[in-house]
């Protein structure tokens, strides 16, 4: 099948802008940008002799037609056993570089390589500037990554290896965000939180889940959530596949937050509209978003699908990490919130054990060293 040409748009006004030329905020009122809807993705559309997440390319909206990869996607969909339940974990912790960045990185990249740009600008916690780097260095691009001075060595360490240039920036995440808006006006700003590329990418997690449950969905899917473009990437790929009529429904898509920085989870509590929230150090870094870009999407996503936000304590995190080493998945703290939610929802009521139910795993624990050998030492 064949899409329309895509075009980015400001859901705010509705005004569009051709994507010939890369942009990441709307010129119209700087707010974030989405792409137009994809036509979809049919089972005949995929090229079974690509273990990658190129297998749904003509879904891709690129405008070339080659791409460049480092083989991101298709990762393995496990069934194992959570408590006395059934569940399927998606090991997005396999990518090439250890955390599920790769798949949004990867689309991304090839589309600003293929409309000639080639030196970003990006912020991050770790693993997206562990992604850009990577992907900078395969596709011959210059990237230049701003983390946290408190984000873990293992992962700055992971930047610079690969010739990235890393700038350590004292504060928050959301200290670390504003600089990089700062620095926009010299350097094309990549973000993964604005830039609907990034996306793009993302949404393929719902086509392979699709795919590797028999071209069926399952009832639930949870995801750890910081900025929400895993979530924001399931719904629209989901949402493909309906409108192409191979699923006849969504599955509903939790959220998972840690207590301490939950701002989208303080959004849906407030009926889906930003809020005021405390906010505190959590051992799931990796989510602790302060001012996430596309909050409404993020709500949309949950209601829509019939899910929800909901959120973790730093305890309930740290014995789902626990649960995960035991049962063989050695993941980053951050993804152990998906498990702890996962209990959570169960508990509630919310899910069922009867149902099926997949759980994101979206960073390897190698890339939180430190805090794991703390939490092992304890």
């Amino acid at each position: 099948m064949t899409n329309d040409p895509p075009r980015y748009v400001n859901p705010r006004s509705g005004a569009s802008w051709p994507v010939d030329a890369p942009i990441w905020r709307a010129p119209d009122d700087d707010g974030y940008v989405n792409l137009s809807s994809g036509n979809g993705l049919r089972r005949d559309d995929i090229d079974t002799s690509l273990g990658s997440l190129w297998r749904y390319r003509k879904a891709i909206r690129l405008p070339g037609e080659t791409f460049d990869t480092l083989g991101e996607g298709w990762t393995p969909l496990v069934a194992t056993e959570w408590g006395d339940c059934s569940v399927q974990m998606k090991c997005e912790h396999l990518m090439p570089t250890g955390s599920f960045k790769d798949r949004g990185t990867a689309v991304l990249f090839n589309y600003l390589k293929q409309s000639g740009i080639t030196e970003i600008l990006e912020d991050s916690s770790g693993n997206a500037g562990a992604s850009y780097a990577a992907y900078a260095a395969a596709f011959g691009l210059t990237a230049r990554i701003l983390v946290p001075a408190r984000a873990p060595d293992a992962k700055k360490t992971q930047i610079a290896a690969m010739g990235a240039h890393v700038e350590a920036i004292e504060g928050t995440r959301q200290t670390v965000a504003e600089a990089a808006l700062a620095a926009s006006e010299e350097t094309f700003y990549a973000s993964h939180n604005w830039q609907p590329y990034f996306i793009e990418g993302t949404k393929t997690l719902a086509f392979e889940i699709w795919e590797q449950s028999g071209f069926s969905v399952p009832d639930n899917v949870v995801v750890p959530l910081g900025y929400g473009s895993n979530v924001i990437g399931l719904y629209l790929g989901f949402q493909e596949l309906i409108a192409s009529g191979e699923i006849a429904r969504m599955p509903r898509i939790f959220g998972a937050q840690a207590a301490n920085c939950a701002a989208l989870f303080a959004a849906w509590e407030a009926g889906g509209v930003a809020t005021s929230f405390d906010a505190d150090e959590t051992i799931a870094d990796g989510i602790a978003s302060e001012k996430p870009v596309r909050v409404s999407d993020v709500m949309a996503a949950a209601r829509e699908s019939g899910g929800g936000v909901e959120v973790a304590s730093e305890a309930e995190i740290t014995a789902a990490f626990d649960a995960f080493a035991r049962r063989g998945f050695f993941v980053e703290p951050t993804t152990a919130t998906a498990g702890a939610v996962f209990d959570k929802i169960l508990r509630s009521g919310s899910v069922q054990k009867s149902e099926t139910t997949v759980l994101v795993l979206t960073g390897h624990g190698l890339k939180a060293m430190e805090k794991i050998i703390k939490l092992t030492a304890r």
